[in-house]
């Protein structure tokens, strides 16, 4: 038995420079007109039996955009950063400069307060692995870069250092299949189909 969870990454709120920890901005304008030009490529996961959002205004707005009608998966929130919510890497490292380099360079720090990288990393890896197995189901889930990566980093087995490699674009994404504990990376070249 095994499932194909294609995640897709919510189309922005703000420009690269500009994104906050644990942002709760609507989509911006640029973010509806990526969308717009991304629909018809991502529309044929509208079939997937199962679709989900993380919680955050624009994963739920690109989601129901591409026509997904998500529900809201808690699992998929983004990590929680404690008192660094709201400011930008730039800011948190102007205010806590240390302790924002012990965060970066070990998964087990958690020195703004909130959740470490490898909690973050086993909570999406928990969601992934409690999807139902029956056999080719397939699922889409809109969410946060940063939880498009965490899946990447538990499905790989990778260390989790490997998360401060991947870039993930707004509405980008990846496929990966298996079941709960076994996963594949699926990499598509065609726009993505369920």
């Amino acid at each position: 038995m095994h499932v194909r969870v294609t995640l897709v990454a919510a189309a922005r709120s703000s420009s690269l420079l500009a994104e906050r920890f644990d942002d709760d901005r609507p989509l911006d304008q640029a973010g509806w007109d990526e969308v717009q030009r991304a629909a018809h490529g991502l529309m044929p996961l509208a079939a997937a039996e199962l679709r989900y959002c993380s919680p955050t205004p624009r994963s739920r707005a690109t989601g129901d955009a591409l026509g997904l009608a998500p529900l809201v998966q808690l699992a998929l929130r983004d990590c929680d950063m404690g008192r660094w919510r709201g400011l930008t890497l730039g800011e948190a490292m102007a205010r806590e400069p240390e302790a924002v380099d012990g965060w970066l360079a070990d998964p087990y720090s958690a020195a703004h307060g909130g959740e470490s990288l490898l909690a973050f990393v086993q909570r999406v890896g928990g969601w992934l692995d409690t999807r139902p197995a029956d056999d080719g189901v397939r699922i889409v889930a809109v969410a946060e870069p940063a939880v498009v990566r965490a899946a990447v980093v538990y499905a790989l087995k990778a260390p989790p250092a490997t998360y401060w490699n991947l870039d993930v674009r707004p509405l980008s994404a990846v496929t990966l299949t298996g079941r709960g504990g076994r996963w594949n990376l699926r990499l598509d070249a065609q726009p993505v189909r369920v």
